[in-house]
């Protein structure tokens, strides 16, 4: 299905060092110094206790009393860790300061709670017909041809906290697997705005728009249909084509506009033209100047867009990134545009099924529903989950972290300014990189943070395609270590990024 509405592009990456991004070492809050990170959940009526070697457990026990509390078990066999039932009105935080501060105990820390490594129970990711999620050869696909989510998803599932803009022709506001991840104005209740219509009502009249909704975002595991990249986060729709398809630059601009100043942190785009547009490129600045991400499809022509480029993925503002798309044998799909320079990345977008407008439970997918249009939404629920992962990192670290995270693929090479596709899991993996004050002149110097003990490659390329191992560290017991790049100083542009080590 070749859709009217298609794709964008990204001009060629222009900053000059990059700096890229992880999480592995987050500040903790004083009381959970000893544990895992302040996310995780954790049981609100009983703690962790380790009586300290060599002070009596009278002390302890009297300490228990005094505050109401209650030992339920110990474990003698590694010091004789409590489980403490807390008193009511007390809080796991609270409670354990007030034993930090006994100096009767070598630590106090939350029960916290665990998981089973588990997948989504929704059917249509069950059965395998998501192949760009998790594929493993079914319906003669190649095997891991996909973004890797089920591994990505045992790092972070939700960006509840991450607003999507779609522009497009609405979404289905009111589908069971949408409604619960809609954005909703606080103002007057609507789920954005339509363009064409001049009203707060974007439902969808065509289809287009919830199916890239549904790729995004529908809800995980929830039992119905089908997934998105993220289980979590919420979708703004905007509605700026009609039910035929056709849009135009005025309805576009009022939409991103509407994003904009309402709050949005991405923008999904599936649509092109070779139409140049100053106003829209001053449009896109705007967004760029608000921190904002623009994801755009680069186009379903089979063109190379490097000589003819297509608007609005080739104008050339450093927050748009744009995406072709390849097939479940990790081919470039048959429709879609490619540009060493103008396109930079490539994601699934053949042979798709998603949410559908027709009716509150509707689907739709098969062999034709393919398209560059399909391939930006998944890159643009990556990059929710990544802002989620990675908050207050700029949007060259966060576009920067996505674009080092590809996967090579052979047919790629040569195609895009990475040569790769989408890989969700290393984009929500990587140590965190900033960079410290450098003389003007003088030799680049970074931090690598990812926690305690941690080995790490540096690695630097000129080009985003070729990465070459400079330096391997580990972080101190501060979680991080700095570095300083002599060799780079004077190159025209060097790109930097950190893995972790075997």
């Amino acid at each position: 299905m070749r859709l009217g509405v298609s794709g964008f592009r990204v001009g060629v990456v222009s900053w000059r060092f990059l700096v890229l991004a992880l999480s592995f070492g987050a500040a903790l809050p004083a009381a959970f110094a000893n544990g895992a990170a302040p996310e995780a959940e954790y049981r609100a009526d009983q703690i962790l206790v380790k009586p300290k070697a060599g002070v009596g457990r009278a002390a302890l026990a009297d300490f228990h009393a005094q505050h109401g509390a209650r030992v339920l078990g110990s474990f003698e066999s590694i010091g004789g860790v409590q489980v403490v039932a807390l008193p009511r009105g007390e809080t796991v935080p609270a409670f354990i300061a007030k034993y930090q501060q006994t100096g009767l105990v070598e630590y106090a820390e939350p029960d916290f709670i665990r998981h089973l490594n588990t997948t989504p129970n929704d059917p249509k990711f069950v059965d395998g017909t998501l192949w760009a999620l998790d594929n493993y050869g079914q319906s003669g696909g190649t095997p891991h041809a996909d973004i890797d989510a089920t591994n990505a998803w045992d790092i972070r599932t939700s960006a509840s906290n991450i607003v999507v803009a779609i522009l497009d022709t609405g979404v289905n506001y009111t589908h069971e697997d949408l409604a619960s991840n809609m954005w909703v104005n606080p103002v007057d209740g609507s789920h954005g705005t339509n363009a064409i219509a001049g009203t707060n009502d974007p439902k969808d009249d065509q289809g287009h728009g919830s199916l890239l909704a549904g790729i995004l975002g529908a809800a995980g595991n929830n039992g119905k249909g089908v997934v998105g990249v993220a289980w979590q986060v919420q979708i703004m729709a905007c509605k700026c084509f009609d039910s035929a398809g056709n849009g135009n630059d005025a309805a576009i601009l009022a939409c991103v506009d509407y994003a904009r100043t309402n709050g949005a942190q991405i923008i999904n785009a599936s649509f092109d033209s070779t139409g140049f547009s100053q106003t829209f490129s001053n449009e896109i600045y705007a967004t760029r100047q608000a921190g904002m991400l623009f994801v755009a499809s680069c186009g379903n022509n089979a063109a190379n867009i490097d000589p003819t480029p297509h608007y609005p993925a080739c104008y050339k503002i450093d927050n748009v990134v744009s995406v072709g798309y390849t097939t479940r044998n990790d081919t470039i799909g048959q429709y879609s545009n490619y540009g060493a320079t103008n396109v930079h990345l490539f994601a699934p977008g053949a042979a798709m099924y998603s949410t559908f407008f027709t009716a509150n439970n509707s689907y739709l997918g098969g062999s034709f529903l393919e398209g560059t249009s399909l391939a930006a939404p998944y890159v643009v629920g990556s990059l929710a989950l990544m802002l989620a992962q990675y908050p207050g990192q700029s949007t060259h670290s966060i576009i920067g972290l996505l674009l080092s995270s590809t996967d090579p693929v052979p047919a790629l090479a040569g195609k895009c300014v990475t040569g790769g596709r989408l890989n969700l899991r290393k984009a929500l993996s990587r140590p965190l990189l900033s960079a410290l004050p450098s003389a003007p002149g003088g030799p680049f110097q970074l931090r690598v943070s990812a926690g305690t003990n941690r080995t790490c490659v540096i690695q630097a390329a000129t080009d985003l395609g070729t990465w070459s191992p400079i330096v391997t560290n580990s972080t101190s017991s501060a979680g991080y270590f700095d570095f300083t790049d002599s060799q780079g100083v004077g190159l025209a542009r060097r790109f930097y990024r950190a893995v972790a080590a075997p």
